[in-house]
């Protein structure tokens, strides 16, 4: 007589989403679920990703790819699309979003947007404009068939919080717009920074789900209820939901800015953001992640995660496993349109920069302004995914100034980047090179080597092993050769960009490290660079 063994549960991996995916809101319509993440000032904004088991995740693109929903020439670095949150009525997706123009020093410019659309890929409408109280907006849809936007509320004013509570106002779907007047229903715990509202009902009660302690070490999700949707609102008296502050060894740390979703069998879980240090309570070069708790409800109705804590694997639901294939590792752009794993920076790709078919077979970028450009720049780039990774393209780029570049770089922000990349240099005419930039200052590291002949193409490459970065060159075909400094992989890091001007926040540290594709021309001559392939590989 045959033996049944029990087959071992499925379990999910976290962080779901490796590299920058961060401030998730997790929604599920049928069968189908959903999370949307924030993208700052990387163009398509919000990345959304569809699962149907909460183990497996594929990436959709990003919802918003046009200036027509997103403005981001000028926005300054962490800047752009903060906290979206998707929703689910009327046989519409809901998309709220905050575009950040300012922050630090006082003022908060945040306006809010609402799109819709009758699938997940579009097309979305024409954008809605909400109010610019404050960022983190989300919208909740009640059972009488009335819906509310919330967000946290900014207060500019010398010697107020500028967390000054989470806003509940009417929105009218019929019309599109808001109505009566924003109310204060949650002015937060002693953590303090309260922010990122999330509103659930369940059993006769409102579910106030926010994010507290600000998103370092110190982020925790904290769940409030009410019987009546304006409140008062009840804290758990059991404390935060979900924090990692207490236990500094845990793999995940600054967990917090959550949201719920439940499965049809009512099992619910907690989708939420993590980062994963190099060291103890050191930085984090992936930025901040996605992960996702199993959550139980309380005897009494409070929804909890085991001991609060973050795990990184989770028993998941009840769901038939359904894995997607896997994303190709090399790209020779013979396609269209870029492929989901990539990003541009502050505009989206159009024939003012980016070509896929001026050569076809190649990624053809214009030269655009400089590194430190905030309007323009012709940057084509991926999340650094792993700790260990590679990555590599083929360049052909013909520069007759050193005001031309072209090359790969790692990549943080405007201030903090290594890219090793084809230039001129009077010594050597064409030649490749490193440059980095460390808190905006200007480092040559690695020794020019003449290249003979640059339109017949240009190996670069970038190793990422934890810590440290470096860079290798070569001839199609040949053996690369590797310059031999190595550099500190942590600059590329939020907790490396935040730079404190008497405790304002001078530059903020949101994102992740990139790998990208990057092209110069400070002559105004857009000189092209075409990139025959790009290949991202984990180690």
């Amino acid at each position: 007589m045959a033996i049944e063994v029990e087959a071992p549960p499925t379990v999910i991996q976290n962080p779901v989403l490796t590299g920058f995916h961060p401030d998730p809101s997790i929604l599920r319509v049928g069968d189908d679920y959903y999370l949307a993440t924030s993208t700052f000032e990387w163009f398509p904004g919000v990345s959304l990703h569809h699962s149907r088991d909460l183990v497996n995740w594929r990436p959709l693109g990003g919802a918003l790819t046009s200036e027509e929903f997103l403005q981001m020439r000028g926005v300054r670095d962490s800047g752009g699309v903060w906290a979206p949150c998707l929703s689910y009525t009327d046989g519409l997706f809901h998309l709220v979003y905050s575009n950040v123009g300012t922050y630090g020093g006082g003022f908060w410019d945040t306006p809010n947007y609402l799109v819709t659309a009758p699938d997940i890929t579009g097309p979305w409408s024409e954008p809605v404009a909400l109010h610019g109280l404050g960022f983190d907006a989300s919208m909740f849809h009640d059972d009488d068939g009335r819906s509310w936007m919330l967000s946290m509320s900014a207060d500019y004013r010398p010697g107020r919080d500028t967390f000054a509570g989470i806003v509940l106002q009417e929105y009218d779907r019929s019309a599109r717009q808001l109505r009566g007047e924003p109310v204060v229903i949650f002015t937060g715990t002693p953590a303090g920074l309260t922010e990122a509202p999330h509103l659930y009902r369940r059993d006769g009660w409102y579910y106030l789900v926010t994010a507290e302690g600000g998103t370092f070490w110190k982020h925790q999700v904290t769940v409030a209820r009410s019987r009546d949707l304006q409140g008062p609102y009840e804290v758990d008296p059991a404390g935060p939901t979900l924090t990692s502050w207490p236990d500094p060894s845990l793999t995940m740390q600054r967990a917090g800015h959550g949201s719920l979703v439940a499965t049809p069998d009512d099992e619910w879980f907690l989708a939420h953001l993590v980062g994963r240090p190099l060291t103890e309570r050191g930085r984090c070069v992936l930025g901040r992640e996605t992960a996702i708790q199993r959550v139980e409800w309380s005897a009494d109705g409070w929804p909890r995660v085991a001991g609060a804590r973050p795990a990184d694997q989770v028993i998941a639901p009840a769901l038939t496993p359904h894995p997607w294939p896997d994303q190709p590792e090399r790209d020779d752009f013979d396609a269209p349109a870029l492929g989901t794993p990539w990003s541009t920076l502050r505009r989206p790709p159009s024939p003012e920069w980016l070509s896929l078919s001026d050569r076809p077979g190649h990624l053809r970028l214009y030269g655009g302004e400089s590194p430190s450009s905030l309007r323009n720049p012709s940057l084509v780039a991926r999340r650094v995914q792993h700790a260990s990774s590679t990555f590599e393209a083929q360049v052909r780029f013909e520069p007759t100034s050193f005001r031309q570049m072209a090359g790969v770089v790692a990549y943080y922000n405007t201030l903090n980047w290594v890219y090793a990349r084809l230039t001129w240099h009077d010594a050597h005419g064409p030649s490749v090179d490193v440059l980095a930039s460390n808190r905006g200052r200007l480092l040559n590291t690695g020794r020019p080597v003449p290249v003979a002949d640059p339109a017949a193409g240009v190996v670069l490459r970038i190793e990422l092993e934890g810590s440290s970065l470096r860079f290798a060159h070569g001839l199609p075909g040949g053996e690369l050769e590797w310059w031999p400094e190595t550099h500190d992989a942590s600059v590329l890091s939020d907790e490396y960009a935040l730079e404190l001007l008497d405790e304002n926040e001078h530059t903020q540290g949101f994102t992740g490290a990139f790998f990208g594709l990057w092209a110069q021309d400070l002559t105004g001559g857009r000189l092209p660079a075409d990139f025959e392939y790009a290949e991202y590989r984990a180690l």
